[in-house]
């Protein structure tokens, strides 16, 4: 399998399923008659960050892995989505970012030194491999849960197939 195979798919699925589970909270706030803008404000806890920012840091860190896995530029996504429309939009144009690799350029990924911000103007290196298996796609994975999280918590007839994205 290259590296390519490991990385794409896992990012599409994602972002595909996160796709289809806010297409479910837009309808159960349109059924409910709830202010979608209550849905994408809402957090597990209050000192976590609100469902809209979930979704954006799942796009982050998909497009941020391709792009350091292969030393491309990384594209700049301001955080300015306040509406479902505005983020599956961005999590489509996500998907088409993610697409756009081919497999040649992660060749030679898994071992290229992969540099990235740690917060605090600190930045850590790891190998391609690393950095994908300990802090890309976990942290890509973290997001999407949570985001999954807040919308069973707030009512969303969602599950598991639904987050696999198997729906």
């Amino acid at each position: 399998m290259s590296f390519h195979d490991a990385v794409v798919p896992a990012y599409l699925q994602i972002l595909n399923s996160l796709t289809g589970l806010l297409t479910k909270a837009e309808a159960h706030c349109a059924a409910k008659k709830i202010d979608p803008s209550v849905l994408l404000g809402s957090r597990l806890f209050p000192d976590m960050l609100p469902l809209s920012k979930q979704i954006q840091l799942v796009s982050d860190h998909a497009a941020r892995g391709c792009a350091r896995l292969t030393n491309s530029e990384i594209p700049s996504m301001p955080d300015t989505e306040t509406s479902f429309a505005e983020l599956k939009q961005r999590l489509a144009k996500t998907v088409d970012y993610v697409k756009s690799f081919k497999p040649a350029q992660f060749e030679g990924a898994e071992a290229r030194d992969v540099t990235f911000p740690i917060g605090a103007g600190k930045s850590m290196t790891m190998k391609g491999q690393q950095f994908l298996s300990s802090f890309s796609l976990p942290n890509l994975y973290f997001h999407a849960a949570t985001a999954h999280g807040i919308l069973r918590h707030n009512g969303v007839e969602i599950g598991k197939r639904d987050f696999l994205g198997a729906n």
